[in-house]
C-alpha cells in the first residue's frame, strides 16, 4: 500500500469506485482507495430501476441520466460485462393526483433529455401482459431505463481506474484520520499511514463513524430495507421458452412498491412504514457485509396488494427474504460535497440509492475537485444544506420518514412532519393562534400561510391550486394596500470584521461593497464560471465591520463559503449571529405610518431613504432597521435581540390594527416578488447560469477590480449571452400555476426552462420565471409552457410587471 497520495477515498463500494474512475479520468491518477470490506460490499442489493421518480429536481435529474449513460458505456470502455438489462420501467397510476405528478415529472424530464411515454391502460398490458389493470388510469413508462448488477459495474470502474493508475486496497480498516498543521491528511489503517492532500469518504453505514473522526456529525444513519426474491413463475418460463423479452420494471407507487423480474423468478421490493433505523449509535467493529434479520410480517400489506396486482406472484414460493441496511439523509439525498469547515475533505455520503447515483455523483465530485466547480449545481446534494439541528435523534426519526415518504405523491409544496418543530422563533405560538400553517427551513419554523378563522389549519396539497391560494391572495392584498408584517426570522445572519474585512468581501462579491455606513448593498458570490455560489445583503454597520445576511437555507452553506474566503493572517474575524437576532419584515403602503407610531427616529425618505440602514427603537427594543424588502413594497426588515420579539410583534399588531395590519406568510410572499420579478437563491440564480444571464448585471462592477468568476463574466460578455432571464406571463386561463422546472417552446422546439413560478394575485396572471434562448426573450415573443402535460400558451413580458421603476419601495 503506497504510503502517500494526492487523494485517499475512505470506503469505496460502487460509489468510491466511482469517484476513483472520475478522478482518474480527468487527470487526478494519484489516487488510493482503501476500501473496509470486499470492493463489492453492498453489491447484495440490486437495481430496481435507475431512474428514481421522487422529487427528482432538475440538478439530481442529470446526475441520474449520466448514471444511466454510463453504465451502458462501460463494457465497451473496459470490456467488463455490467448486465445492463435495458427494459424500461413502467410506474402504475391509480388515481388522478399520481398521474399529475408523473406528468410534472416528465415536464422535468423533459428539459434534461429523459425520453418518457405517457401510457393508457391499453398500453400497460400490452408491455406487462401478467399485470391486473384493474383500477389503473394510467402509467409512466421510461424505455430506455432498466436495471443492472451493481457488482459488475463496480468492476468494470474498479478495472478502468487501476488502469489509469488508481491503488485499491481491500479489507483495510480506517482507524483514524487526522489534519497536519501543513494542511496534509494522514489517514491511519490497520495496514499504515497513508499522507495525502485530499480525503474523500464514501463509507456507506459507517459514514458518522468515520466523520466523528475529524470532529463532524453529519446526518447519515442507516434504514433498513427488506425486499423477497421468489421460486421461478410458470409464465415467466413459458416467456422465456418463447423467446420473449424480460418485462419492464414494474412500479406500483400508490401501493408503495416495486418489482422485477429475476432469472425467471421475481423480486419485490416495499417501502413500509415501521422500517426502523439500524446501528443509530454506530456500525459495530464485526459487521462485514452480513444481511440483518428478515421481518416479513413487515412487508405483508405490500406483498398482498403486489399479488393483486400481479397475481402469478401468489402461485410462488419465497426463496429469499433479504434485509439489509442502507444509508438515508432527512431529505433522502446523498451528501456528496465539501465538508464544513475543513479543508480538502470531501464527503460522499448517505446514497439510500447508491447504483442509480454513483455514476453521476462520481463525476460531480471530480469536477468539484479538480476543476473547482462541477458543471451541475450541486445544492440538492451539498453537505452544507444540514446544519447542527440535524444532530443523531433528529435524523433518527427523519430518516425513517425520508424512507416510508419513497413512494409517496410528491406535492410541489410538500412538507414533511417528522421530527418538527426544531427551531422557533419567540412569537411561534401567537402565529399559530392567528392561523399560521407551518413549513421549515433549515430546521426553522416558518408561516407558510395563515388559515381564516373557522377553517382548517392545514395544508391540502394538490399539483393544482392548493387551499392556501384564497387566503394568500388576502395577504397579498394586505401588502399591497395597507400593511403586513412577516417573521423572517430564520434568515441567515453573519458579522465579518477585522482590518482585513473589506478586501476579504470586495474580492468575494462582484458588485461592489456599500460605501457609506449603515448604507445596504445586494452582492453576489461566484464560481470560476460566473455562476453565483451565494446572495448576501451586505450592510456597512462601520470601516471594518460588516452585517450579512443570506437566505435561511444557506446558514451553513454560507457561514462556509464566508470562511473558505477568510485570509490566512487573523485579519479577519466571522461571527454566526443568526441564534441571536430575530427578523420581522413590515411592509406595504402604510408600513411608515404604523412605525411612526412606535419610535421617534425620522422615517422619512430624505432621512431614511431605501437601501440604508438605522438603529431605531420599536418601543423599547433596540432595532436595527434596513429600508429592503423581499415583498416590493415600501417597508423594512426589523433585526433584532430575539428577547424582545414578542414586544416588537405585539407593538406592531397594535400600531397596526387601524389599518387591517395582517401577518404574511411565504407563499404571498412567493407571489408578491415573482410580481416584482425577484430571483430566489437556488432556484433562479444557480451555478449552472451566470450572474449575467440571470439579467443581474445591475450587480456586477467589472470596473472594481478583480474577484471570483470576473474573467469569466469579461469573456461571455464578448462573447454574448446563450440565455437570458426573462418573466413569462401564462395567456391561458388554468387551474394550475408554474412551479419550476416547466419546459418553454417556440414553434414546437423547446427553447428554454422555467426555475420558479406563481399566480400573480395583484396582475391577475399566472407567472413564472425562467431562461430561454436570447432570441424568444424579448417582451412580446409568444412562447408555450408545458403545464401538467398540457402546453399553454404563454408570453414574455416586462421583468417587472408591478411597479417596474420601484416608485412604491423607494416611496
Amino acid at each position: 500500500m503506497k504510503s502517500s497520495a494526492r487523494v485517499v477515498i475512505v470506503g469505496g463500494g460502487i460509489v468510491g469506485v466511482s469517484i476513483a474512475y472520475h478522478l482518474t479520468k480527468f487527470g487526478w491518477t494519484d489516487v488510493v482507495l482503501v476500501e473496509m470490506n470486499e470492493l463489492t460490499a453492498g453489491s447484495t442489493w440490486h437495481a430496481a430501476g435507475l431512474l428514481p421518480l421522487f422529487n427528482m429536481s432538475y440538478s439530481v435529474g442529470q446526475l441520474h441520466k449520466y448514471s444511466v449513460d454510463l453504465y451502458q458505456s462501460l463494457e465497451a470502455e473496459t470490456g467488463q460485462p455490467v448486465s445492463f438489462h435495458k427494459t424500461g420501467n413502467l410506474r402504475l397510476a391509480t388515481n388522478k393526483e399520481r398521474m399529475d405528478e408523473y406528468h410534472r415529472y416528465c415536464a422535468t424530464a423533459n428539459t434534461i433529455g429523459v425520453p418518457f411515454e405517457i401510457v393508457d391502460v391499453k398500453r400497460v398490458k400490452e408491455l406487462w401482459p401478467p399485470c391486473d389493470t384493474t383500477g389503473v388510469v394510467g402509467a409512466l413508462f421510461h424505455p430506455q431505463d432498466g436495471h443492472v448488477a451493481p457488482a459488475d459495474v463496480t468492476m468494470a470502474l474498479a478495472k478502468a481506474a487501476r488502469g489509469r493508475g488508481a491503488e485499491i486496497n481491500r479489507q483495510t480498516k480506517v482507524t483514524g484520520i487526522q489534519q497536519k498543521l501543513s494542511g496534509e491528511w494522514v489517514v491511519r489503517t490497520n495496514k499504515g499511514d497513508i499522507t495525502a492532500e485530499h480525503v474523500v469518504t464514501a463509507s456507506g453505514s459507517w459514514a458518522r463513524q468515520i466523520a466523528a473522526m475529524v470532529g463532524l456529525d453529519i446526518p447519515v444513519i442507516a434504514v433498513e430495507h427488506q425486499y423477497i426474491v421468489t421460486e421461478p413463475c410458470d409464465e415467466l418460463l413459458k416467456r422465456k421458452e418463447q423467446g420473449l423479452p424480460e418485462m419492464a420494471v414494474l412500479r406500483e407507487s400508490d401501493q408503495s412498491y416495486y418489482l422485477r423480474e429475476e432469472r425467471q423468478g421475481l423480486i419485490v421490493g416495499p417501502y413500509e412504514k415501521g422500517a426502523p433505523a439500524w446501528s443509530v449509535d454506530g456500525v459495530p467493529d464485526s459487521f462485514g457485509q452480513e444481511l440483518l434479520p428478515p421481518d416479513i410480517d413487515r412487508l405483508q400489506v405490500h406483498i398482498d396488494a403486489a399479488i393483486r396486482r400481479v397475481p402469478m406472484l401468489g402461485r410462488v414460493g419465497i426463496k429469499d427474504c433479504v434485509n439489509g441496511p442502507i444509508p438515508y439523509t432527512p431529505d433522502g439525498g446523498p451528501l456528496i460535497g465539501p465538508a464544513p469547515g475543513l479543508r480538502n475533505y470531501w464527503l460522499a455520503e448517505g446514497f439510500s440509492f447508491g447504483i442509480t447515483a454513483a455514476g453521476g455523483a462520481g463525476k460531480l465530485l471530480a469536477e468539484w475537485m479538480v476543476a473547482g466547480e462541477p458543471s451541475v449545481d450541486p445544492w440538492d446534494v451539498d453537505p452544507r444544506r444540514f446544519g447542527g439541528y440535524a444532530n443523531k435523534i433528529y435524523t433518527k426519526i427523519k430518516n425513517e420518514e425520508a424512507y416510508e415518504h419513497i413512494f409517496v405523491l410528491h406535492y410541489p409544496l410538500e412538507e414533511r412532519p417528522a421530527a418538527r418543530p426544531a427551531k422557533t422563533s419567540p412569537i411561534y405560538d401567537r402565529l399559530t393562534a392567528m392561523g399560521a400553517v407551518w413549513g421549515q427551513k433549515f430546521g426553522w419554523e416558518r408561516p407558510n400561510w395563515f388559515a381564516p378563522k373557522g377553517t382548517p389549519q392545514k395544508d391540502v396539497l394538490s399539483f393544482r391550486r392548493g387551499n392556501f391560494f384564497e387566503p394568500a391572495r388576502e395577504e397579498c392584498r394586505a401588502v399591497r394596500e395597507r400593511v403586513g408584517v412577516q417573521d423572517l426570522t430564520g434568515f441567515s445572519k453573519f458579522v465579518v470584521s477585522g482590518p482585513g474585512a473589506e478586501a476579504m468581501l470586495d474580492k468575494l462579491v462582484a458588485n461592489k461593497l456599500p460605501r457609506g455606513q449603515l448604507r445596504t448593498q445586494l452582492c453576489h458570490a461566484l464560481n470560476k464560471a460566473g455562476g453565483v455560489v451565494s446572495e448576501f445583503t451586505i450592510t456597512r454597520l462601520a470601516r471594518d465591520r460588516f452585517y450579512i445576511i443570506s437566505a435561511a437555507a444557506a446558514e451553513a452553506h454560507d457561514h462556509d463559503v464566508l470562511w473558505r474566503a477568510m485570509p490566512e493572517d487573523g485579519s479577519v474575524t466571522l461571527r454566526d449571529v443568526t441564534l441571536d437576532r430575530g427578523v420581522l419584515v413590515l411592509a406595504g403602503p402604510k408600513a411608515r405610518d404604523v412605525l411612526r407610531k412606535l419610535t421617534d427616529a425620522d422615517l422619512s425618505s430624505n432621512a431614511f431613504p431605501w437601501l440604508s440602514g438605522k438603529p431605531i427603537t420599536v418601543g423599547v427594543a433596540p432595532v436595527l432597521a434596513l429600508r429592503v424588502n423581499f415583498l416590493g413594497e415600501l417597508g423594512w426588515e426589523l433585526h433584532h435581540p430575539l428577547a424582545y420579539q414578542i414586544g416588537i410583534f405585539k407593538a406592531l399588531m397594535e400600531a397596526g390594527a387601524e389599518f387591517d395590519i395582517r401577518p404574511v406568510g411565504i407563499r404571498a410572499m412567493d407571489s408578491l416578488r415573482i410580481e416584482k420579478g425577484y430571483r430566489y437563491w437556488r432556484s433562479d440564480l444557480t451555478t449552472e447560469y451566470t450572474i449575467l444571464e440571470a439579467g443581474m448585471e445591475r450587480f456586477v462592477r467589472l470596473d472594481k477590480g478583480e474577484f471570483v468568476g470576473r474573467q469569466a463574466l469579461v469573456e461571455q460578455k464578448q462573447k454574448g449571452l446563450p440565455r437570458n432571464f426573462v418573466t413569462v406571463q401564462v395567456e391561458a386561463k388554468t387551474d394550475n400555476d408554474p412551479w419550476g422546472n416547466e419546459p418553454l417552446y417556440a414553434n414546437g422546439t423547446m427553447v428554454g426552462r422555467t426555475t420558479s413560478g406563481a399566480y400573480g394575485y395583484t396582475v391577475g396572471k399566472s407567472l413564472a420565471l425562467a431562461y430561454v434562448d436570447p432570441a424568444h426573450a424579448k417582451p412580446g415573443s409568444k412562447l408555450e409552457i408545458e403545464l401538467l402535460g398540457a402546453r399553454h400558451p404563454a408570453m414574455v413580458i416586462p421583468e417587472s410587471p408591478w411597479d417596474p421603476t420601484n416608485d412604491r419601495i423607494r416611496a
